[in-house]
């Protein structure tokens, strides 16, 4: 009897042992690896997992015997800064921390790449690189989960370190922390520097051959890095960016961007995304994975050749905190011989929010306005006239001593911004000299647009784009408001006659217009008709009878020239 009872008791505790190595097997196999500090406390394994080396590649023998990221206490982490009920979610950041908050460091976000990448073969010889993330007061939810974004979804031999330069956060701990996790540095600065210095400080850390610069919001998709490296071992002067995919704001979704897209500017020098041509887009079919020829990048994610880096003159450091940076790293890579492209098989996620969470010493606006100058006053040549009849309070500001990037400009034999206009942005309209105004004809959040309508078609409204295309036009010296081969006109002086496309004839004064600039109206030459919007959406502009009191007549255009 004695001995049944310890043969089922040996039994029932065999089964147990059974049941939970099945069903920690069967939550392994389920979805990403969950940090397991999230979950409950396990034994701390400090002999990492063996390695299996890529042929070719050789993994460093030295060890991290700090933390893996698996093991870092995220919760306690988080939680010391997490919103509380009744607190303003959107507060402290400018978007929902409370959702950011709730989603762990390693959910799973969709693969937006093109199935073509998803079943390609990366080189072999790829040099690592250092990530370098800057931030100030930063949401440690976002931040924590993008630095495990990138261990966990970037080949282990390619990292080579993850730099964080925290730019005189409120709290020093919130990178200090995350010293604990194996292949992170954290830099502090003793002053608030910006963006721009920070980065240059934590490339100057660096010690892999490539750098990668991330902003502290992000979330890198599968196998994100590889080609970016192998672009760069490619060509070395490359400088490459991801396609960067949409995290919401509001709740974190992750939304995958179109890969039609380039980067691109106005000339008041604010960067906007352009669709490619019809041509581009055609000479893709088949290519679809072919990096993209961009002539402007976004700025906040990039990898570049660290000693093409330092070869091509980092930053401007007499730049201040954020904002033009990209336009310069843009205007200078292109004009002293290298190149920018976007790389479709790389995918970062990004939170793109309304306005920032922290201040500008002086204010952001004329932060950008010296930032933006400095930009006009190195790269643009004569071209910068544009700018400053586009943002003529640019004028005023003090921008510093650009000596040093005068001489890097000489030293490195760049092109012109003539070249870079005809050869990198042709899209880009140069206003003819002779004009009186250029770009835009605008209304508030409305611009005049063709609404695709040709010769003796209507003009109507839409939502400012600021791409050019439909919403293009020029007042000629000569008084006509033109679109291409088309002139605004009428067909009889009479009001509530709709605005329609004519070809241009000089001797037809329906075609000709005048600015009343005080007023915002555009007047018909010879009669008291101004362009009106008011039945825009039933038949389009109409000219009616002029009235300075009225909001449908006023309009403004997006350059004025002499």
């Amino acid at each position: 009897m004695r001995r049944n009872v310890r043969f089922l008791a040996g039994f029932g505790v065999f089964w147990i042992v059974c049941v939970v190595i099945y069903m920690r097997k069967g939550n392994d196999s389920q979805g990403p690896t969950e940090n397991t500090a999230l979950i409950l406390k396990v034994p701390f394994q400090k002999t990492p997992k063996a390695q299996v080396e890529p042929p070719g590649v050789k993994i460093p023998t030295t060890r991290d015997e700090r933390l893996s990221w698996k093991y870092f206490n995220e919760k306690a982490y988080i939680d010391k800064t997490k919103v509380l009920p009744g607190e303003d979610a959107y507060a402290k950041n400018k978007f929902n921390q409370a959702a950011s908050d709730n989603i762990k460091s390693n959910r799973n976000v969709p693969d937006t790449r093109n199935p073509q990448c998803q079943n390609k073969n990366w080189r072999s010889d790829l040099d690592p690189t250092s990530v370098i993330i800057t931030f100030h007061n930063e949401a440690r939810s976002t931040l924590i989960r993008t630095i495990v974004s990138v261990l966990i979804r970037s080949p282990e031999h390619l990292i080579k370190d993850i730099i964080l330069v925290d730019d005189y956060s409120d709290s020093p701990d919130t990178g200090k922390e995350l010293e604990k996790i194996q292949k992170i540095k954290v830099i502090r600065n003793e002053r608030r520097e910006g963006l721009i210095r920070s980065r240059v400080k934590g490339a100057a850390a660096a010690t892999a051959p490539v750098l990668t610069f991330l902003d502290s919001h992000c979330e890198c998709n599968q196998d994100w890095l590889q080609p970016l490296l192998e672009r760069i071992k490619e060509n070395r002067r490359a400088v490459v960016s991801p396609i960067i995919d949409v995290i919401n704001m509001d709740n974190f979704a992750y939304i995958g961007a179109s890969s039609d897209l380039k980067g691109g500017f106005d000339w008041n020098l604010v960067f906007k995304w352009d669709y490619m041509t019809a041509k581009e887009r055609q000479s893709r079919v088949g290519h679809e994975i072919q990096p993209i020829r961009t002539p402007m990048i976004a700025g906040g994610l990039f990898s570049i050749e660290k000693k093409w880096f330092e070869e091509v003159g980092k930053y401007d450091m007499m730049m201040d905190v954020w904002g033009g940076e990209n336009l310069e790293i843009s205007f200078r890579v292109w004009q002293c011989h290298g190149s920018l492209e976007i790389i479709p098989c790389s995918r970062v996620g990004h939170v793109f929010r309304k306005q920032h969470p922290y201040t500008f010493p002086g204010g952001s606006g004329t932060v950008f306005a010296r930032n933006t100058r400095r930009v006009a006053e190195v790269w643009m040549d004569d071209y910068k006239q544009f700018y400053f009849r586009a943002v003529p309070s640019a004028k005023g500001v003090y921008y510093g001593n650009i000596r040093e990037r005068v001489e890097l400009r000489k030293r490195l034999k760049c092109k012109s911004f003539k070249w870079y206009l005809h050869s990198v942005y042709p899209e880009l309209k140069v206003p003819d000299k002779s004009d009186l105004a250029f770009g835009a004809i605008k209304q508030g959040l409305l611009c005049m647009d063709i609404l695709g309508h040709t010769i003796e078609g209507t003009v109507g409204m839409f939502s400012c784009h600021d791409a050019g295309g439909n919403q293009e036009w020029s007042m000629t010296k000569y008084h006509r408001i033109k679109h291409q081969e088309y002139c605004m006109g009428f067909d009889s002086p009479q009001a509530g006659q709709p605005i329609k496309l004519k070809l241009c004839n000089p001797t037809d004064n329906l075609q000709k217009w005048k600015q009343i600039n005080d007023a915002g109206l555009l007047q018909s030459w010879d009669h008291n008709l101004c362009i009106d919007s008011k039945d825009s959406k039933k038949t389009g502009l109409t000219v009616e009878n002029c009235s300075a009191n009225s909001e449908s007549q006023i309009w403004e255009f997006t350059l004025d020239l002499p």
